[in-house]
C-alpha cells in the first residue's frame, strides 16, 4: 500500500512538472512571433542606433531581455500605415516578463555596441530562442 502511494505521489508531481513547461515555450514563441511581425513594421534606414546585447552568458538573460524592452521604446514605424500595429506590438514586448534566477550582471545596457532596428530584433529573436 505504502508503494502505491508513493507512485501517485511521484507521479503527480513529475505531471506537474511536465505541465509548467509548456506554458513558458508557448510564451517565448508568441513573443517570438511578436518580434518577427515587428521586424516587418519597424523603419530600419534612417533610424537611430539601438544597443544591442549579443550573447548574454547564463544568469544575464533577464538583464539582456530588460536591455532589448528599453531598447523597443526608440524604434519607429516605418510609415504611419502601420503606426496602430506598430504600437500594440511594442505594449506586448514591454509588458513580457522573463526572471531567470543568477547572478547580478554587472554590465548596463549602454555597454553593448549600437546596431539598426532590424539588426536589434535579430539579436532579441535569438535570445527567445535560446530561452
Amino acid at each position: 500500500m505504502e508503494r502505491m502511494i508513493v507512485f501517485c505521489m511521484l507521479l503527480f508531481c513529475s505531471s506537474a512538472v511536465l505541465t509548467a513547461s509548456p506554458y513558458d515555450t508557448v510564451k517565448y514563441k508568441q513573443i517570438l512571433k511578436t518580434i518577427e511581425h515587428l521586424n516587418s513594421t519597424v523603419k530600419d534606414k534612417g533610424a537611430e542606433l539601438v544597443h544591442t546585447p549579443e550573447n548574454p552568458v547564463d544568469g544575464c538573460r533577464s538583464m539582456a531581455v530588460a536591455c532589448f524592452q528599453k531598447g523597443v521604446l526608440k524604434l519607429q514605424p516605418e510609415n504611419s500605415q502601420v503606426n496602430s500595429t506598430f504600437t500594440r506590438t511594442v505594449k506586448i514586448l514591454r509588458k513580457f516578463t522573463f526572471r531567470e534566477p543568477g547572478k547580478q550582471c554587472e554590465s548596463s545596457c549602454e555597454s553593448y555596441e549600437k546596431k539598426t532596428p532590424r539588426e536589434f530584433l535579430k539579436s532579441f529573436a535569438k535570445l527567445m530562442k535560446e530561452v
